[in-house]
């Protein structure tokens, strides 16, 4: 959510969309010339360059031969077409941020303006003529409370990390589980002081 509420251009890495992590790469299976030439110091990047984790037929529906590195053993269950008929996946996550950026200025091209936070919470709103959205971000794994009529928690929930709180009314104060992210459309532009 902070990538794509940010302002300049986001860039995605194949696989982010679905999550895809880090592989372990065994020295056998090693393809990156720097980490073959200085072996054992973890500077490979073979790690993030593995197949593209399309569905859960032999070699992840990336080729029909053996792929040049190894697959991760969860690709069975994270790929592409999984995640694609789990409405609440974080492939639906990028989707709807993705869709949510293109509709609304604020995101795109709007000032980015922060908003006073503590410990692990990040607060700030995207404001363009029309219209403005705050972005209000737990980084952390406990549940917060943010109380602030100064925050401009007004309006309504466009879009959570979890994907199932859009519509609901914000007036004043918001409670965000662990680890959630939601877009608040304001009720209204902030003027300058």
């Amino acid at each position: 959510m902070l990538l794509l509420t940010l302002r300049g251009t986001p860039t995605l890495y194949y696989g982010d969309e679905i999550g895809m992590h880090q592989v372990a790469i065994a020295p056998e299976d090693v393809r990156d010339p720097f980490e073959k030439n200085v072996p054992g110091i973890g500077v490979g990047r073979d790690g993030c360059r593995t197949p593209m984790q399309w569905d859960a037929t032999a070699f992840a529906g990336f080729s029909t031969t053996t792929p040049w590195l190894p697959l991760p053993g969860d690709f069975l269950q994270e790929n592409v077409v999984n995640l694609a008929a789990d409405e609440r996946s974080i492939l639906h996550l990028y989707k709807a941020l993705i869709a949510l950026r293109r509709k609304l200025p604020a995101l795109q091209s709007g000032d980015y303006l922060p908003i006073a936070a503590e410990g692990d919470l990040l607060l700030y709103r995207r404001q363009s003529e029309a219209a403005a959205v705050v972005i209000a971000l737990n980084l952390g794994a406990e549940p917060v409370s943010i109380k602030s009529d100064a925050a401009g928690l007004n309006g309504e929930i466009l879009l959570s990390t979890f994907l199932d709180r859009q519509g609901e009314k914000i007036q004043g104060a918001l409670d965000l589980r662990g680890d959630e992210g939601v877009i608040i459309g304001a009720s209204s532009v902030a003027q300058p002081v």
